[in-house]
């Protein structure tokens, strides 16, 4: 991975998406556990709004984030949309309370939660739809004929994958062209750094979810001193540190707080230097 620190600010899914590497995650505009409306719904309108003032304009949401809150919400606050903003929803997890995730990615569930998120997200065809979860009870052909149906009939722009190996993309690909990863990874969790490299020299955006593992101290430590040096906060610069380790990471960090969106949106203007990347590419990741 490359330590320049004057990576691209944008990256382009799929060739004809051009997005800001800074985008938003609208999974905490939803009530505890992802579960329900918000506590704050005109803060959750408010943040959705400031997030395209700001430059963001790709949405990263879910049909489960709710469940359908999230794109009610995201349509409620942002329809008619704007001609750039790129709007990424994901289907194949169901909900049965708060922070209960089964997963189902059957071509009968998976045509129910794509109906459901055209018509929450009032549109036609979704830009980029991502597969949840490749579920173990259902194979995994099935799964990816229904997308590469779906994406025939005009209701999918592009497809892409979550928490998968490169075996995975490998067989998806068989079936459509796969354009984004998002899997779990950060500064202190690098399991999928040998999808990130296939990713980056595949050209599919890479779009980390948790980039911060609050678990790993030694981790932590590193992240405070340099984010002293730049008068900045621990998050920032672990956000920082993605953007710049390689050019086809995508964030979206989420918030319910327009505060905490401005401050993380404040992340592009840290100039990490070639000693911070140093020591930061230098962490190691838990025991245990």
């Amino acid at each position: 991975m490359s330590n320049n620190i004057t990576l691209p600010t944008t990256f382009s899914i799929g060739g004809d998406l051009a997005v800001n590497r800074l985008g938003y995650g609208a999974m905490r505009i939803t009530g505890k556990g992802i579960w329900g409306p918000p506590t704050d719904k005109d803060e959750a309108i408010r943040v959705l709004k400031r997030a395209v003032e700001l430059g963001v304009n790709f949405i990263d949401t879910a049909d489960s984030y709710g469940p359908n809150v999230s794109e009610e919400l995201i349509a409620e606050a942002l329809y008619p949309y704007a001609t750039d903003l790129i709007i990424g929803t994901k289907g194949g997890l169901l909900r049965t309370g708060p922070d209960q995730w089964p997963v189902d990615s059957s071509p009968e569930h998976l045509k129910e939660a794509l109906d459901g998120s055209l018509k929450r997200l009032k549109l036609d065809q979704i830009d980029l739809y991502q597969l949840h979860r490749i579920d173990p009870n259902v194979p995994a052909e099935k799964t990816f004929e229904f997308l590469k149906q779906a994406q025939a009939d005009g209701k999918i722009r592009h497809i892409g994958l979550s928490e998968v190996d490169i075996d995975d993309i490998k067989k998806a690909q068989d079936y459509f062209e796969v354009v984004s990863v998002q899997n779990m990874y950060s500064v202190d969790n690098r399991k999928w750094e040998g999808v990130l490299s296939y990713c980056e020299d595949n050209d599919i955006a890479f779009i980390p979810w948790f980039p911060l593992n609050a678990g790993n101290v030694a981790a932590q430590e590193k992240l405070q001193q340099i984010a002293k040096k730049h008068d900045a906060t621990v998050h920032q610069v672990a956000l920082n540190w993605l953007l710049n380790h390689s050019k086809n990471i995508l964030l979206i960090p989420g918030t319910s707080s327009v505060a905490h969106l401005e401050e993380n949106m404040k992340t592009a203007n840290i100039v990490l230097d070639a000693e911070d990347m140093d020591q930061l590419d230098g962490i190691s990741p838990p025991v245990g």
